[in-house]
């Protein structure tokens, strides 16, 4: 409904100035947040995620960076009007970010006490007792043992789940309406994954926030998003549900990542797949699908013409009357092979989408 849309990013166009030229990095995405919901934005390194949302948050460095075209919106408020001062009074307040890596975004000269405690102190004013009684608070919230006497120790003193753990504080401090997560698991072990996992599903409720997710890992997706949007050389090729998204994808990309999970069902000695190629160069992007390169299905028009967005409705067939809002929220793919016309979308390859590979 459109009384519960949270976050909007419409036709998003951002680029670089390199001395090679101009990176095309993010090239008309769209997509949107819920109140109360977790999106999940996936896909390789280098497709545009992680530039996405650094520009809904304002981060892009200026010197180089731009945005050609677009609108973000936040409770309809467009934030690419808003003034430095203006955004800097919304970052880390309304719009908050966990970072990949803990260890390299937390200052090694302050205990973490510290750290946590200076957005609050920042954007509310409070006195240092009030804003070490909010932090103790945040770090009871994230189950770390002993927060008094963790709050005085330095990073390099904290586990790596410690440290993560401290992120989401930080982050959590200021009680955001969105809450961003890059890669938020990706240096950790499988079972503190598991935990940091479980600790940011229960927040969402808890501290009523809304989640974007960045990831390449699939796994973390499925335990966490509501819906995913796959990225790949800076445009949006897949959304849908996810139970949708990984029981009847419709991108040959979105089959690549889901086959590169591991699986308990297949002999060790399998080898895993891997998606064949690299990414396209953004700084002279193809002119079609910038996926057909890597792709045994293309087509001639594959590498000639852009996809279209081909949505399917509730019974899993393709629907070109949809309106707006409903085509914002249905099950979408930009590839040639779903197109009605295309006389290979009832053959082999669409039985290949399933997330079973088969």
């Amino acid at each position: 409904m459109e009384n519960n849309r949270l976050l909007e990013v419409k036709n998003l166009v951002v680029s670089f100035d390199t001395f090679q030229g101009v990176v095309q990095a993010v090239r008309g995405v769209t997509w949107h947040l819920n109140k109360k919901e977790t999106i999940a934005i996936v896909g390789e390194s280098g497709c545009g995620k992680t530039v996405s949302i650094q520009t809904v948050i304002g981060l892009n460095s200026k010197a180089n960076g731009s945005v050609r075209n677009g609108e973000i919106l936040l409770e309809g408020k467009n934030l690419l009007d808003l003034s430095v001062s203006e955004m800097r009074k919304l970052q880390g307040n309304q719009l908050s970010i966990i970072f990949q890596d803990p260890f390299t975004f937390l200052n090694p000269t302050m205990t973490v006490g510290e750290q946590i405690m200076e957005p609050f102190i920042q954007h509310y004013h409070v006195s240092k007792s009030e804003a070490r009684e909010k932090a103790i608070e945040i770090l009871k919230l994230i189950s770390l043992p002993q927060p008094e006497e963790n709050m005085k120790r330095y990073p390099h003193q904290l586990s790596g789940g410690m440290r993560q753990r401290i992120m989401v504080a930080m982050a959590l401090i200021c009680n955001p309406k969105v809450l961003f997560a890059d890669e938020p698991t990706t240096a950790l072990d499988v079972t503190i994954q598991a935990q940091i996992i479980e600790l940011m599903n229960s927040l969402k409720e808890k501290v009523d926030t809304s989640i974007v997710l960045i990831t390449h890992d699939m796994g973390v997706v499925a335990n966490m998003a509501d819906r995913i949007y796959v990225m790949y050389a800076g445009q949006i090729v897949e959304h849908g549900d996810s139970d949708t998204v990984f029981h009847n994808p419709k991108h040959p990309y979105t089959w690549g990542l889901l086959n590169s999970v591991p699986r308990l069902d297949k002999k060790v000695a399998d080898d895993l797949y891997s998606i064949p190629g690299t990414p396209p160069d953004l700084i002279a992007p193809p002119k079609g699908c910038a996926f057909a390169a890597r792709c045994k299905y293309a087509m001639n028009i594959c590498k000639d013409c852009q996809p279209p967005q081909i949505h399917f409705d509730e019974n899993d067939e393709v629907c070109l009357s949809l309106s707006g809002q409903a085509a914002e929220n249905s099950h979408y793919a930009s590839c040639w092979l779903n197109h009605p016309e295309c006389i290979r979308r009832n053959g082999p390859v669409k039985r290949e989408g399933n997330a079973d590979g088969k």
